[in-house]
């Protein structure tokens, strides 16, 4: 009853090539513009707030989405929620990119937020269709993970060159641009991954089957410790240009080429994540996962209190958190939705659409409570996810023990 229908017959570095761009044109729509910013109030003859609602909007949709096309994807499959919604993605960037109004141009915005979210829900279904079970997994999951860091550093530095040549509308045509060969490569190649034995499901048995994700507690505390590893980098980003342009005086190439270090260091750690998952299995990963995050934010602390950011003081601990993100985000798709292979689209929906309220509401906070011209935001959340993950973790031990045979 959970075979697939065609088999998934591709090499590891033929699926990321295959997968990849969609999760990458999520996270590059969401941020490449941010450049031109400040000079389309008076190009679309409207209000900086209108402006900042096209970004908020689209973090919104982009999670909340993910619930939507999650039961969906369960009910008609991968590939034609995949399809639609790249289609979808491409139509809205054409349509913001020859936008009259601020109006049109938000209502594109979220159009396209609908598509990027079908694709991702799509995308990471796929993974735990074909790969639940399979150390490429945690691979997949951590350069996922890892080349998405390099989009926030890259993302508005291409921004910047495309609205600086030909003005901010090109930047959305290129976005369809990028996304009509991933769309036309996945039309050939993408087959169809959902379990046969979620083809035709009630709609009784499907709610029934959504609440057991919620009543999990293995979900939750995973599903925390995603949001604890992601959630750092996360405010990290919100608040490095502060302290590094801002407050220590570095420029945007100096800051992007030290910003892109940090995600050179994920990158690396993902070479060996799969051998780490068979010596320490799921929870140790995650748990030391949370211990490097407690000892990068203890360094970045200590560089706070010493003198002005720096490169040692604030950046070389960032490369100690974000070994400690690479081997968490790697397994805690699997850890949190390893029950739950029949409603995989369903599923992965609710995590990602929880984890990014998460980081969306506790890192906002974060960054903008405290002094976010500082490394405090980033200490300070580290440090209170990791500590909650691993109290997490050591009740779901205390739980197995206490159901174990002869206790």
């Amino acid at each position: 009853m959970t075979t697939t229908r065609p088999a998934w017959a591709f090499t590891l570095p033929a699926a990321l090539l295959l997968m990849a761009p969609f999760d990458i044109l999520a996270s590059l729509a969401m941020d490449i513009y941010l450049p031109v910013v400040p000079a389309m109030p008076g190009v679309l003859n409207t209000t900086p707030a209108v402006i900042q609602l096209s970004l908020s909007l689209y973090m919104v949709m982009l999670g909340v989405g993910q619930v939507i096309f999650g039961p969906i994807s369960d009910r008609l499959g991968r590939r034609p929620v995949l399809l639609a919604g790249g289609a979808v993605f491409v139509v809205a960037s054409l349509g913001a990119a020859g936008a009259p109004t601020a109006a049109v141009f938000v209502a594109f915005r979220l159009l396209q937020a609908v598509g990027a979210s079908a694709a991702l829900v799509a995308t990471f279904a796929t993974v735990r269709d074909v790969y639940a079970s399979r150390p490429e997994g945690v691979v997949i999951y951590g350069l996922f993970s890892s080349i998405l860091a390099f989009v926030p550093a890259l993302g508005p530095i291409a921004g910047a060159v495309i609205g600086g040549a030909l003005g901010w509308r090109a930047i959305f045509v290129a976005l369809a641009a990028l996304a009509v060969p991933a769309l036309l490569n996945a039309g050939l190649r993408w087959p169809e991954t959902r379990p046969i034995a979620t083809r035709l499901p009630d709609e009784a048995t499907t709610r029934r089957s959504v609440l057991r994700v919620f009543a999990s507690p293995a979900f939750w505390v995973y599903t925390a410790g995603f949001s604890a590893g992601m959630g750092t980098f996360f405010v990290f980003f919100s608040t490095a240009p502060r302290v590094l342009i801002d407050k220590a005086g570095w420029s945007e190439i100096g800051f992007s080429l030290a910003f892109a270090t940090v995600a050179v260091v994920m990158i690396g750690t993902t070479r060996f994540v799969k051998s780490f998952v068979t010596r320490w299995g799921i929870a140790g990963c995650v748990a030391r996962g949370m211990a490097l995050l407690v000892c990068g934010a203890a360094l970045l602390a200590l560089g706070e209190l010493s003198g002005p950011p720096s490169f040692p003081g604030y950046i070389l601990p960032m490369w100690v958190m974000a070994v400690g993100i690479v081997f968490t985000v790697s397994v805690t798709a699997n850890g949190a939705l390893a029950p739950f292979d029949d409603i995989a689209g369903s599923a992965v929906a609710v995590y990602f659409c929880i984890q990014s309220l998460i980081v969306g509401i506790a890192g906002t906070a974060a960054a903008t409570l405290l002094n976010g011209d500082t490394a405090w935001p980033v200490v300070c959340y580290a440090t209170t996810m990791a500590l909650l993950v691993s109290a997490g973790l050591a009740w779901l031990r205390s739980r197995a023990a206490g159901t174990s045979p002869g206790v």
